[in-house]
């Protein structure tokens, strides 16, 4: 098969929304109800696991390539400003949060680690909330890493830098 399809190509780096940065490996062709259907095949280095990703359903799982560096700089701003105060009850902002993650726009995720971040130094979090929290800042940290070229130990200063100067 061909080195691109539908945008994506081969040894790209994507992300895969709460998942993480990941990279095509390769398009390869596979028969699903006598039918060639193309796949990704890609390797997520957070999880050292391999998925295989129709080609066709690959938009739908909002799989999509790295931001570029003025995006990654807008999600590091975005950190540092100020934001409407989020829901005290802790299921209603899970579920938030979690939708959004789902999104997995950078700016999305930049803003569920600065709202749990500032929610952890009024009251300790909840498991499930600190897991997402944790999740959410892997998958900032991996992607501006990218975007930027810099180190992920460069960019949790960064990102601490941001969340601490509020």
């Amino acid at each position: 098969m061909s080195k691109t399809a539908k945008g994506f190509q081969v040894d790209q780096k994507i992300v895969y929304p709460s998942q993480g940065v990941g990279v095509i490996q390769s398009i390869e062709k596979k028969e699903f109800k006598n039918e060639k259907i193309p796949y990704y095949r890609i390797y997520l280095e957070v999880s050292d696991m391999t998925i295989m990703v129709p080609v066709d359903k690959a938009e739908k799982l909002g799989i999509r390539a790295i931001v570029p560096k003025d995006e990654a700089l807008r999600a590091l701003e975005l950190i540092g400003e100020d934001y409407d105060p989020i829901p005290s009850d802790w299921k209603l902002r899970y579920q938030t949060n979690l939708d959004l993650l789902k999104k997995g726009s950078v700016g999305d995720i930049a803003t569920i680690v600065r709202s749990l971040y500032h929610r952890s130094k009024v009251k300790e979090l909840p498991i499930l909330e600190r897991k997402l929290y944790d999740s959410a800042l892997k998958l900032l940290e991996d992607e501006i890493s990218f975007s930027l070229h810099k180190s992920r130990d460069e960019v949790e200063n960064l990102i601490f830098n941001r969340l601490e100067s509020r």
